[in-house]
C-alpha cells in the first residue's frame, strides 16, 4: 500500500507542469533577485545568459566578502583570545581556565564568522543549528562520563576548592595537587606517585584541603603512670611544647587530660604551627614530652605481658598392672 502511494506522488509531480517563469526587465531589482534566487535555488535551467553573467558576478564578490570576512575574523579571535589570557594572566588567574576561556573565544567569533558567511550565500542556518543540536545530544549521551568529568571540572575551576600546590584529600588519595586539568586532577602522593583522579569523583565527594589555613594544631597522645603527681605532669607537658621553636604562640598550646585508661593516664598534648612546618613541628613535640617525661621520671606506661609458671605437684603413684587373664586351652579333635 505505501508503494503505491509512493508510485502515485511520483506520477503526479512527473506530470505537474512547473509555473511559469516571470519574466522581469532586465536590471530591475525584481530581475536580479530572480537571478539570485534561480542560483542559490539550483534551478539553472530557467536561467538565461545574462541572468548567468550577472549571478556569476554577484558570486565573485559574495566569494571576496566571504574571503575578506574570514581573514578579518581569523585576526580577530586571534586577538581576542591574547586579550582575554594577557588579562586573565594579570589578575593572577587560574592558568588552566585562562587558556580554556581564551580558546573559547576564539572558537566563538570563527563559528559566528562562519554562520555570517552561510548566510550571505543564501543557506539558511537554521537548519544548522537544528543539527548541531541533535550532534550535541548524540554525543552528549555518547561522552556521558567524559561530559561529566568536565562538568566537574568547570566547577571545581569555578569554586576553587583547592588551588595547585595545596596538600589535599580526595578520592582516597592524599597529596599535593599539581595539575588542574577540565577532566582530570594529577596529585602527587607523599612517596612521589602522580594519581590522575576523573573530576567527577572529586567534585561528588567530600574535600578535604589540609593545607587551607595558615597554622594547623598537632596534636601528640601520651599515657602516665597513676602512681605520677597529675600537676607535676601537666607542668612538665606544658613546658615541652612551649619550648618547641616552631610552635607558635597564637593560638597558645595546650595540655589536655582526656581519660583515664586501663593502665595510664592518657594526655593529650596540642600544638599549633605553620603549615609550611606541620611535619618538622610534629616531630620536635614529640621528642621534647619523651625528653621531658624522662628528665622529670615520669614513667610511661607500656602493655606488659605477665607468665605465671605453677611448681610440679609431686608424682602420681603408678597404678597396679592388672591381674594376667588365665589362659585357656582347647581341647584338640583328632580324626584318626
Amino acid at each position: 500500500m505505501f508503494t503505491y502511494l509512493l508510485a502515485q506522488a511520483a506520477d503526479a509531480a512527473a506530470t505537474t507542469t512547473p509555473a511559469p517563469k516571470v519574466e522581469y526587465p532586465v536590471g530591475t531589482p525584481q530581475w536580479k533577485k530572480n537571478a539570485l534566487d534561480e542560483l542559490f535555488t539550483l534551478q539553472f535551467s530557467q536561467m538565461n545568459r545574462a541572468e548567468w553573467e550577472y549571478a556569476a558576478y554577484q558570486l565573485g564578490l559574495r566569494a571576496v566578502y566571504v574571503l575578506v570576512l574570514l581573514t578579518l575574523a581569523w585576526t580577530l579571535s586571534s586577538w581576542a583570545a591574547s586579550v582575554v589570557r594577557a588579562t586573565l594572566t594579570r589578575v593572577k588567574f587560574d592558568e588552566t581556565l585562562t587558556l580554556f576561556l581564551s580558546t573559547l573565544m576564539r572558537w566563538t567569533i570563527l563559528l559566528l564568522a562562519a554562520l555570517s558567511c552561510l548566510s550571505y550565500f543564501g543557506v539558511q542556518t537554521t537548519s544548522f543549528a537544528a543539527l548541531i543540536g541533535a550532534a550535541g545530544l548524540a554525543i552528549g549521551l555518547a561522552f556521558q562520563g567524559t561530559l561529566s568529568n568536565f562538568a566537574a571540572g568547570a566547577m571545581l575551576l569555578i569554586f576553587r576548592p583547592y588551588k595547585v600546590g595545596d596538600t589535599v584529600n580526595v578520592a582516597s588519595y592524599t597529596g599535593k595537587v599539581a595539575e588542574i586539568e577540565l577532566f582530570t586532577t594529577a596529585i602527587d602522593t607523599s612517596d612521589n606517585r602522580r594519581i590522575i583522579v576523573p573530576n567527577s569523583s572529586i567534585f561528588g565527594a567530600v574535600i578535604e584541603n589540609i593545607t587551607y589555613h595558615a597554622v594547623r594544631r598537632a596534636d601528640v597522645n601520651v599515657g602516665t603512670g597513676y602512681a605520677d603527681d597529675i600537676d607535676q605532669t601537666r607542668a612538665v607537658l606544658e613546658a615541652a611544647v612551649r619550648s618547641v621553636a616552631d610552635v607558635v604562640a597564637t593560638p597558645a598550646p595546650e595540655v589536655i587530660l582526656t581519660d583515664l585508661g586501663a593502665s595510664s593516664v592518657n594526655w593529650q598534648v596540642r600544638g599549633w604551627a605553620k603549615r609550611e612546618s606541620f611535619g618538622a613541628a610534629k616531630q620536635a613535640i614529640i621528642r621534647a614530652v619523651k625528653l621531658g617525661l624522662d628528665e622529670a621520671r615520669i614513667s610511661i606506661p607500656f602493655p606488659q605481658l605477665d607468665l605465671h609458671l605453677d611448681p610440679p605437684g609431686p608424682e602420681p603413684a603408678p597404678s597396679p598392672a592388672p591381674p594376667p587373664e588365665p589362659v585357656r586351652w582347647a581341647p584338640k579333635i583328632s580324626n584318626t
